[in-house]
């Protein structure tokens, strides 16, 4: 058997829950958390990071920075996770799904300004697959109409667009560390600010709408409520995890690279007889290698394909269904062949096993089965 996904586990994760332990302070904004955050800080670049509990929470925290009001429009991908609309949505803003690229699977920039209106408020890029979109291009039509861009950067941490890294261009980014990312803390995320007007506030609201962030530091002497907010921090536990996970960011990447090189290669003979497609990465992109896709020709050969490698003990997935053709998105209007290509893709992906224990032979082993495709 063949799984999907398997957590990276390096043994020191135990070493450093045990640390967090002892030191007897397992709430948030610890020894760990400050850790992981001022790693992200110094590494990726962003005015502020700030450590929450999943990439849903970073998303939410940065919809109620911009003040996100019913009535307001929010431009994003249909090819996406169910998270990236419902923290717009939660706020009483309506999403506005866009079609995605044919190449990259993401946001085709080319049709977000004939999505503009009025009430558009934000643009939510996804970086699928840790492939960076066009961030000139969004930027610049964001620059134009006064929006914000909010980088749905769940999958593209340590991925980088023309020398920066994701979730470092927008406004705000989003990162997750859950157990399928390339770095993980069972459930996890972060929020990078990179406009300095947000940062005081963001602490305020990730604090459940006070200001002890700033009393904790000495700042004040006491702290009081004096904002909205919710709980957004992890727990020291989480963090410790995650610290031990950035002290192997490099030999993860590494090790990542190596297997979707090796799925590449293997499979390139099979896209040049027309049998599928392969993920392309434009010039501008430096990928991380979070997951390895291949399209198929049709949904049927894509299921007959699914069910060949499950019958031989290897679990491979299809990805997203479309947001707008879901009940939810049904329910706001939309309807099936909105977005063709978004459909399309949807029919013919599948996504193969990827993760840094997984051997190159058992790789390979995935590979020879397309050849009875």
């Amino acid at each position: 058997m063949i799984p999907f996904n398997k957590q990276n586990l390096f043994g020191s994760e135990l070493k450093y829950i045990q640390d967090a332990y002892d030191q007897g302070k397992l709430s948030g904004d610890g020894k760990y958390t400050k850790l992981c955050s001022t790693f992200m800080e110094e590494k990726f670049g962003g005015e502020r990071v700030l450590l929450t509990p999943s990439c849903t929470h970073a998303l939410e925290l940065a919809a109620l920075l911009i003040d996100i009001k019913p009535g307001d429009e929010v431009i994003m991908p249909s090819y996406t996770f169910v998270s990236t609309a419902n923290a717009f949505v939660l706020r009483g803003a309506r999403p506005i799904f866009c079609d995605i690229r044919p190449d990259t699977l993401n946001i085709d920039e080319e049709k977000i300004e004939d999505l503009i209106t009025e009430r558009t408020k934000a643009i939510v890029p996804v970086h699928y697959a840790g492939v960076a979109c066009d961030m000139d291009r969004i930027m610049k039509i964001a620059h134009n109409h006064d929006l914000y861009v909010i980088e749905d950067a769940a999958q593209g941490v340590n991925a980088g667009y023309k020398g920066k890294y994701l979730g470092t261009i927008g406004h705000f980014g989003c990162y997750s560390f859950h157990e399928t990312k390339n770095y993980s803390m069972g459930e996890g995320g972060a929020l990078i600010i990179n406009d300095k007007r947000f940062v005081e506030r963001a602490e305020i609201i990730r604090e459940k709408g006070t200001d002890r962030s700033k009393f904790y530091r000495g700042e004040i002497d006491k702290y009081s409520w004096v904002d909205i907010g919710s709980s957004y921090l992890p727990s020291e536990i989480s963090a410790a995890v995650l610290w031990a996970q950035f002290e192997h960011l490099d030999e993860i990447q590494e090790r990542r690279m190596r297997i979707w090189n090796a799925y590449y290669s293997g499979l390139y003979p099979y896209e040049g007889a027309n049998k599928i497609r392969l993920p392309i990465i434009p010039n501008s992109a430096e990928h991380n290698a979070h997951l390895f896709y291949v399209l198929l020709n049709s949904e049927p050969a894509r299921d007959k394909m699914l069910s060949l490698l499950k019958e031989k003990g290897i679990f491979a997935v299809f990805h997203y269904l479309p947001l707008h053709t879901s009940p939810f998105g049904l329910s706001l209007g939309y309807k099936e062949g909105d977005l063709p290509i978004t459909e399309e893709i949807s029919r013919k992906l599948i996504r193969l096993p990827i993760y840094t224990s997984i051997h190159i032979s058992e790789v390979n082993k995935i590979i020879d089965y397309f050849a009875n495709y």
